[in-house]
């Protein structure tokens, strides 16, 4: 079984900044790909930022510039530093991630347990 454990969310100004962890535990094989979306109220889920199975990374278009990605393969942990947040940033943040959990089995798509993250004004 894999898990992914979210951390980092929280409260802050319109301008500041913070960083999410995403920690993929359990039994696995290799990582295909894996990343941020996030859900604003009354909103469908969206990428944020991702690494794909290619290892390139996609961002969505409203975060460009502000938001990065990077990961510790050591670790099974990604992570996304947000600056310069807005309140439209405002949002439940979930990781995701496709994982191969044994060879020659597919891979599974698994999503951590969101963190909230809100942006004041």
């Amino acid at each position: 079984q894999v898990q992914l454990v979210e951390s980092g969310g929280g409260l802050v100004q319109a301008g500041g900044s913070l960083r999410l962890s995403c920690a993929a535990s359990g039994r696995i094989f290799s990582i295909n790909a894996m990343g941020w979306y996030r859900q604003a109220p009354g909103k469908q889920r969206e990428l944020v930022a991702i690494f794909t199975s290619g290892g390139s990374t996609n961002f969505a278009d409203s975060v460009k510039g502000r938001f990065t990605i990077s990961r510790d393969n050591a670790k099974n942990t990604v992570y996304l530093q947000m600056n310069s947040l807005k309140p439209e940033d405002t949002a439940v943040y979930y990781c995701y991630a496709n994982i191969q959990s044994r060879q020659l089995v597919r891979a599974d798509l698994y999503w951590g347990q969101g963190t909230q993250v809100t942006v004041s004004s």
